[in-house]
């Protein structure tokens, strides 16, 4: 089949959806097909979210260039706006500002304007689809609740998943993610400050918060117990999962969190939280990790309760291995219900 695969490019900004985007294309083209990647532009703003709702309605991707696309395959907003009368979305989210974290005290008149645009684009077009799947059950879920829309969740593994192994316990807590409010690194060191035994903790990646981490981190006299290790390689991450004690993902309403599935791949369990979203389709309390209240003293205990049982973390991180592995989690799996006819 000759495919189009839609999504956003973000010029020198890689992250966790480009390795989406290119571990679907790579899947597609290993299984005989034609693919090209139709990486639309993104930018925040809006105006010019408005200006690239219109443009993508009015690209021709039937016959561009007389060559005919079989199917079209969109992953995000706005590229699943484009026509074809067999388009498949499987959505990684929509245009977040304008649904769950959208605040009527806060937002400005220019977003509070965009919102019901946003939302008559994602009716329409989402609508349209001949399938629809999302990225998690809690994208799914964001779906039904403001659109009305059904889609089937339908997983697929993170960048070099057979990379990721095991081994002997350093003694410490990992979390690699970009250092953003939604990401709540902030909660994670105010709960270190609460721990009764001396957790370690690591911080892995950049982002707009680290000036203000590293401020509360001094605040709170945590410098011999946290690091902040700014950009690490893929061979530096995979090392420091494997000798973690545990993996924290505290974050706020994630849509999939390739973090949990990295964790029980190399076998680690994580400690998330109960509004953390994506993390708790995989995340069992008690058996795979942690789901703790997204409060200080709440997480505060599931940490201290890790550091003290490193045999138990083990346990527990062959358990959330052996459950990845019997969702049979893979590109092959993926590209056969996309390509369904």
């Amino acid at each position: 089949m000759r495919l189009l695969v839609t999504a956003n490019h973000t010029p020198f900004i890689a992250g966790g959806a480009d390795y989406h985007v290119q571990g679907l294309v790579a899947a597609l083209r290993r299984q005989g097909h034609r693919v090209e990647c139709l990486r639309l532009p993104f930018h925040y703003g809006e105006a010019q979210i408005r200006r690239q709702m219109h443009y993508v309605e009015g690209l021709e991707v039937v016959l561009p260039n007389d060559v005919r696309v079989d199917r079209v395959i969109s992953l995000q907003f706005p590229g699943y706006g484009v026509s074809h009368p067999d388009h498949v979305v499987w959505l990684m989210h929509q245009h977040r500002a304008c649904y769950e974290l959208f605040d009527t005290d806060t937002a400005t008149p220019a977003l509070a304007d965009l919102k019901p645009e946003v939302e008559a684009f994602d009716n329409r077009h989402l609508a349209a689809a001949r399938r629809r799947f999302a990225n998690s059950p809690r994208v799914a879920e964001r779906l039904a609740q403001f659109n009305a829309l059904h889609a089937e969740p339908l997983y697929h593994p993170p960048h070099q998943a057979e990379r990721f192994t095991c081994a002997d316990d350093w003694g410490y807590i990992f979390y690699p993610s970009r250092l953003e409010p939604l990401k709540r690194q902030t909660l994670l060191i105010e709960a270190l400050a609460e721990c009764h035994r001396p957790v370690r903790l690591l911080l892995a990646g950049d982002g707009s918060q680290r000036g203000a981490l590293e401020a509360l981190i001094e605040r709170r006299g945590l410098q011999e117990r946290v690091a902040l290790l700014g950009h690490i390689s893929e061979a530096e991450k995979l090392t420091l999962y494997a000798h973690a004690r545990a993996v924290a993902f505290p974050t706020h309403d994630e849509d999939y969190g390739y973090i949990t599935l990295e964790a029980m791949l190399a076998a680690k369990p994580v400690i998330t939280c109960s509004d953390s979203g994506g993390p708790l389709a995989f995340v069992r309390h008690g058996q795979t990790g942690w789901v703790s209240e997204p409060s200080p003293q709440a997480l505060a205990a599931a940490l201290d309760e890790a550091w003290a049982m490193p045999g138990r973390c083990q346990e527990m991180g062959r358990a959330g291995r052996e459950a990845y592995q019997a969702q049979e989690i893979g590109w092959e799996s993926v590209v056969a219900r996309l390509l369904a006819e």
